[in-house]
């Protein structure tokens, strides 16, 4: 048996492991997800990004061309996730980089349906993210205080809770408490500080994962719930996350996601330890 061959990523320090399996044939289970994604054991990753043509994945949606490329997307617990905006950087980083595609437009497929990419060559890409819907307000708790947030539907689920209390000072190592009867299958909460009139400061706890340096959906979340407060359909806001810096549009069509991604190794899995963490 040859050995598996990856590529690690990271958008705003949201980091990946990239899978090539262009036929899918990779049998990717969750013990082999967690097993890759854990910083001792494995490579270390808040997701895998499985590389596969959308024919091969039986929950593509049919909006998603077939014969394109689908980013099959798992957290680090080995759920499978519907989006990732930072996610989506990389995997069209990647596809730029392995000659699948060209650089400038590139169509990513998700789970939440196909993704427009612009690629450009200093390593900054644009992504559609289609429309962030505010559907109503909810609450977090950590800590014991209470925080009212927001709901924002990305393609998944988000907590987006303004407040004045400093983000930086938050113990955000355990899940903030929610509403389960709102968000049955989990959600992404964020906090999120007003800066000034165009910038926002955020940090996340993710589901599945745990607090990440970046969410691409996250900040997208947090900018359609910051407009929202204020009343507005669309706007642009820089928004600053513990591992860089992302601008994102929301317009009366959908949103967009600017910011970089970084491929930073290539290798091979060994054989042995693939057939050894589904153990």
């Amino acid at each position: 048996m040859r050995g598996v061959e990856f590529v690690k990523g990271h958008g705003t320090e949201n980091d990946f492991v990239v899978l090539p399996d262009p036929e899918g044939v990779l049998e990717l289970t969750d013990r082999r997800v967690r097993a890759l994604c854990d910083r001792r054991r494995g490579l270390g990753a808040d997701g895998v990004l499985r590389v596969v043509r959308a024919a091969h994945v039986e929950d593509a949606p049919s909006t998603v061309d077939p014969s394109g490329w689908f980013m099959d997307y798992r957290n680090a617990d080995g759920s499978v996730v519907e989006m990732c905006g930072n996610g989506v950087r990389v995997f069209a980083t990647y596809l730029v980089s392995a000659g699948l595609a060209e650089a400038g437009e590139v169509v990513v497929g998700t789970r939440s349906g196909p993704r427009p990419t612009r690629v450009r060559a200093d390593g900054v890409v644009t992504v559609g993210m289609g429309p962030a819907t505010v559907t109503g307000r909810s609450t977090a708790n950590l800590g014991g205080t209470s925080f009212p947030g927001f709901a924002v539907d990305v393609g998944n689920p988000h907590l987006a809770c303004l407040t004045d209390f400093p983000v930086d000072e938050f113990d955000l190592t355990t899940q903030p408490a929610y509403d389960t009867s709102v968000f049955p299958k989990g959600v992404n909460v964020e906090l999120v500080n007003t800066v000034d009139a165009g910038t926002l400061r955020m940090r996340v706890h993710e589901r599945g994962v745990g607090e990440t340096r970046s969410c691409g959906t996250g900040t997208v979340a947090v900018v359609a719930a910051a407009l929202h407060a204020e009343g507005q359909r669309a706007g642009r806001r820089t928004v600053h996350v513990p591992g860089g810096t992302v601008q994102v549009e929301i317009t009366e069509d959908g949103s967009t996601l600017t910011g970089p991604a970084v491929l930073v190794a290539r290798g091979e899995l060994d054989a042995d330890w693939w057939a050894a963490a589904d153990r």
